[in-house]
């Protein structure tokens, strides 16, 4: 397993893992499948902007696994800020990629000059929610029924990592 800087050619196995856990998670309360024309521009303004995106490549070069940090707002107030992203494909998930993946985010985060680090987990995920934490992520709130997918209401819980 190679975890790595993301190049825009991996946006294809950026998209697939990310329209599974569209049609079939809470992972992301998105609804609609992005296309790749979607998925290269969000990898364009990320570069663009400078935030990381890394993903996790087996040995036949298939794409298992992506972590991205995000703007957390748009306000220049924010710009010392980032949401994290992690998503596993299907048939990697337990086998401990997440750790792989969050660790290079983490430190990517330092090097950009980030102070704080946010994750917006479904509060159903308990294993993100366990690895947040043993990544040094608190819990610093739970918004009750603030999502809405798949014909239920569905809490959020937001995590926090400050860098310094």
């Amino acid at each position: 397993m190679t975890i790595r800087p993301a190049t825009r050619t991996d946006c294809p196995g950026i998209l697939a893992i990310y329209n599974d856990a569209v049609l079939t998670t809470t992972a992301t309360y998105d609804y609609e499948p992005r296309t790749l024309a979607q998925r290269e521009e969000w990898f364009d303004q990320h570069t663009r902007d400078g935030y990381a995106v890394f993903v996790a490549e087996d040995e036949s070069g298939r794409i298992v696994g992506w972590s991205a940090l995000n703007p957390y707002h748009a306000r220049p107030g924010y710009r010392f800020t980032s949401e994290n992203s992690v998503y596993i494909a299907a048939d990697k998930r337990g086998q401990g990629l997440g750790k792989l993946l969050l660790s290079p985010l983490i430190d990517a985060a330092r090097a950009r000059g980030l102070h704080a680090i946010i994750a917006a987990i479904d509060a159903t995920n308990e294993v993100s929610i366990r690895l947040h934490a043993k990544f040094g992520f608190v819990q610093v709130g739970h918004f009750k029924q603030v999502g809405y997918k798949f014909d239920r209401w569905l809490d959020v819980i937001y995590m926090e990592r400050l860098l310094d």
